[in-house]
């Protein structure tokens, strides 16, 4: 059952994924429609989940689970793969590939894959003090509180001077 993503509790489950580079207005609506007719329908354990997503920065589609009312399950979390994974394929762009970093330049997302991230300080727009965009954040409350946080407070901070 989807809900709007604002009304989940902060203790909602989440999901990030992160595209390399941002929708086009006509993306952004095919992600909806999929999306939405997926959430509309998931479920785990012949439970409805109750289910909202929505699109950050043209960039991230987050999707969250509010546990209380049913949790979603390892088929049921795979069945949300598939969808983030033909969403992939349909617009060649690629969003399960954990091997990239998203920050903020300015007003501006980018992304360093992994192999570019040495580039991206030295070429002075990834610096210690940039906004990045945590990946391990899991709940709704870290979304709001711990997903955009300082590159050197993370495991990126072995690339700044001391």
């Amino acid at each position: 059952m989807i809900v709007p993503f604002d009304t989940l509790p902060n203790d909602a489950r989440i999901w990030i994924y992160p595209a390399h580079r941002s929708f086009s207005e006509a993306e952004q609506a095919e992600v909806q429609d999929a999306l939405t007719q997926f959430l509309s329908q998931w479920t785990a354990h012949s439970q409805d989940l109750e289910a909202g997503f929505e699109l950050r920065y043209n960039r991230f589609i987050v999707i969250g689970v509010n546990q209380y009312s049913a949790q979603a399950s390892g088929c049921s979390i795979d069945s949300s793969v598939r969808v983030i994974r033909e969403i992939e394929v349909k617009l060649n762009i690629n969003l399960l590939d954990s091997g990239k970093v998203a920050y903020l330049e300015g007003d501006n997302v980018r992304v360093a894959f992994l192999p570019e991230i040495k580039n991206h300080v030295v070429e002075g727009s990834l610096k210690s003090n940039s906004r990045m965009f945590n990946p391990s954040v899991n709940k709704i409350a870290d979304l709001k509180d711990n997903w955009l946080i300082e590159a050197d407070r993370s495991w990126l901070k072995k690339y700044f001077a001391n």
